[in-house]
This record gives structure tokens, sequence and C-alpha cells, in this order.
């Protein structure tokens, strides 16, 4: 009988409570503040690294998952019997964890030949962040709690990441700025006119959709892409920051437009913070495959 184990990182941004009640494994990411080190989930709440965010002098920086962090924890769930362990990755194209976790893997199997018969790992690219891959997780977990077999899990979780479609917007362009989710230029003329751009993932890759004038009509434009873009009857849910006025507007008007409830609203975390900044609202619906 199959033992499966999902595991993730923690640019997933999954809850706690949803961590622990279905044993999902989350390797933390590192963190650099003020020369300081600290890990994800494990020395901050997500209120209290806004506030660092934005009183810091400096910018912090987060560092890669090592190989050795993934032997490691292949090793463990061998140890414990599992037949299969499901990882699933932020986005290659932003993280070189992705591949941490490959050269891990192919380590792991040289020095344990005989595990090959008994322990399998599958690796999954997301290809993007947050909870736009942590609804896949959660939903994996929930699954292979229930007893799915290991093909119908890695299935839904490849179909979700690719037909999870996320429109976002930034209120405050110097972290995106910095880590080039917009380009400099781009902000700088912005910042001085106004102008909020509206942005999604292709292919892993940010990209920015368009720009609207002021506060007042990012909330109007996510909600008319998502809108566009959603398959009916399916769920969505929101990506929250620092604006919690901003989350309540997007969350009131997605339910007059898109019909019920969001399936959550979701704190972004400490890594997609760093590179978006903490004052993001967000809206992900399932829509066709990789047509971004």
């Amino acid at each position: 009988m199959a033992k499966i184990k999902i595991m993730t990182d923690s640019a997933c941004d999954i809850p706690k409570e949803k961590e622990h009640e279905l044993n999902i494994r989350i390797l933390n990411f590192p963190i650099t503040i003020e020369e300081k080190g600290y890990r994800e989930r494990e020395d901050f709440e997500t209120q209290e690294f806004y506030e660092v965010l934005e009183s810091c002098t400096k910018i912090p920086t987060h560092a890669q998952i090592t190989p050795i962090e993934f032997e490691e924890a292949y090793q463990k769930y061998y140890d414990e019997g599992y037949t299969d362990l499901i990882y699933i990755s932020i986005n290659s194209s932003g993280s070189a964890t992705y591949q941490n976790s490959i050269m891990a893997k192919n380590t792991f199997f040289e020095e344990h030949p005989e595990a090959k018969d008994s322990f399998q790992i599958h690796i999954v690219d997301s290809t993007t962040y947050s909870m736009v891959y942590g609804y896949a997780v959660i939903e994996a977990a929930e699954k292979a709690k229930k007893g799915a077999p290991v093909n119908e899990i890695i299935a839904f979780v490849e179909d979700w990441v690719h037909s999870a479609h996320v429109y976002f917007a930034t209120y405050d362009l110097k972290f995106a700025k910095k880590s080039g989710r917009v380009s400099a230029v781009a902000a700088f003329v912005g910042e001085l006119m106004g102008l909020k751009p509206i942005l999604t993932f292709d292919h892993g890759k940010s990209k920015v959709l368009g720009k609207v004038r002021g506060e007042k009509a990012v909330i109007p434009d996510l909600i008319k892409r998502a809108k566009a873009e959603m398959t009916p009857n399916t769920p969505y849910y929101i990506l929250s920051g620092d604006k919690p006025e901003k989350t309540e507007e997007l969350v009131k008007e997605c339910k007059k437009a898109l019909g019920g409830e969001p399936q959550g609203v979701y704190p972004i975390g400490v890594v997609i913070s760093i590179n978006a900044g903490p004052q993001v609202v967000a809206v992900v619906v399932k829509g066709s495959q990789n047509s971004n």
C-alpha cells in the first residue's frame, strides 16, 4: 500500500493550521535582515514581517533551500517507510531551489541504489508563487489523506498550476523594482505619474499586463481580467498583503463579479513580500492552461 508524503517550501504561504492538520512538510527559506539570519515561518508572524519591511533601512534578502536540506528530508521519509514523496516547488525561474531538489534526488539515489525499488521522489515545478501553488499543495495533501493514488495527485497538481491565473498589483513599487518584477524605468515613471502596474506570471516569468492610473482603478481592473479568464463554477481566492482596506474591497467586489465567496483569503508571506512588497492584492482563478 502506498504511503505518500507531500512536501513543499515556505514560499507557498500555506496557513500553519493546514500545514499541521494535513501533515505537510514545509522547508523554510533562509532570510537575511540587516546582516542577521532568520527562517521564514519560524522567526516571524506575517504581520510582524510586514512591519520589518516598512522599517528596515535595507530590503531583506532570501536565499535558496540547499541540496543538503533536501537530501536530509529524502532520507528522513525513506527511513520512515514512505513509498512516495511529492515535492511541489517554488517557481524554478525565480529560485534555484527547484534545481537543488533535483540535484539532491540524484545524489540520494546514487548513495541509496537499493531505494529505487521502494521509494519514489516526484518533483513538480509550480512555475508560480504563494498560494497560487499552495492551494494545490493543500489539495494534494487532502487527496493523499483520503488514499488517492500518486498519479492522480500529481495530475491534479500539474493541471492546477498550469491553469491557475493570478492577477496582482503592488501599491509600493520599490520592492518590485528591486526584484525585477517591474523595470526600474517603469517603476520610476509609475511613481511620478501615479500609475499602478497590473501583473501576472507567464510561463514562470512576471509580466506587466497593463497600467492603471491611481489606486481606485486597481481593483476594477483586477476583477475584469479575472472574470474574463475564470472557468465558470470553479473556486477562486484572494491573496492579501498589508493593505487590509484594499483586501476587504477586493473581496466585496469579487463576490459580486465572480459569483459567491472566495475559497479563502490568504496573506502573502516573507519571500513573496520581499519581492513584491507588503502592499499587494491579488485574485487567483482557474482558467485555460498556459493562455497568459
